[in-house]
């Protein structure tokens, strides 16, 4: 239990913080930056599968913000987006994270290299939290070698990014499409 200490007119008040099951029920989001459309049907194919049908999808954008894949996908990359009507409990993003991670090897290229780069997240009405398998300062560790960092904040009437958020998700194109996903998020 955690424990408050507060100052009254009393004197000292000490208050236990109490930890409670939480089930609060979010929104699955997946992130794609790829270069062959069959190679992202069949990964969202897949993903359909495991986690049924998909309520979002707009249609790919240009993925021009970064060179961090270029030289393990080539260039000509795009990014796209899903989000899926079915909402999941937030404790269950690292398994998600470690599904996606297989997911991604199981399209290796011939050469050993991915063909496809998956981001799962989710979204409520306050946030956008992205799992990632690498650490950093604003990172959160969540089990298994998956961190998760709020990558939007909600504020006013649209996602708005932090200091450390990546350059394509700090695009107005990119929080159009969040803020839609987020009409679609009824918890």
């Amino acid at each position: 239990m955690a424990l408050a200490v507060s100052k009254s007119r009393h004197g000292l008040s000490i208050h236990l913080g109490k930890a409670r099951k939480y089930n609060h029920k979010v929104k699955l989001i997946m992130g794609f930056i790829y270069k062959d459309e069959a190679i992202f049907i069949k990964v969202r194919d897949k993903l359909k599968r495991k986690f049924g049908r998909i309520d979002f999808q707009p249609g790919p954008l240009d993925f021009n913000s970064t060179d961090y894949y270029k030289k393990e996908m080539g260039p000509g990359l795009k990014r796209r987006f899903i989000s899926f009507s079915k909402l999941i409990l937030m404790q269950d993003l690292y398994r998600i994270k470690l599904y996606t991670n297989r997911l991604e090897a199981e399209f290796l290229a011939s050469s050993g290299e991915r063909q496809v780069n998956i981001d799962p997240g989710y979204l409520d009405l306050a946030k956008l939290v992205l799992a990632s398998t690498k650490d950093y300062a604003h990172r959160i560790y969540l089990r298994k070698g998956v961190f998760a960092e709020v990558t939007l904040n909600y504020r006013g009437n649209s996602f708005s990014p932090n200091d450390w958020t990546y350059p394509d998700y700090r695009s107005h194109e990119y929080a159009d499409i969040f803020n839609k996903i987020r009409g679609l998020y009824i918890p």
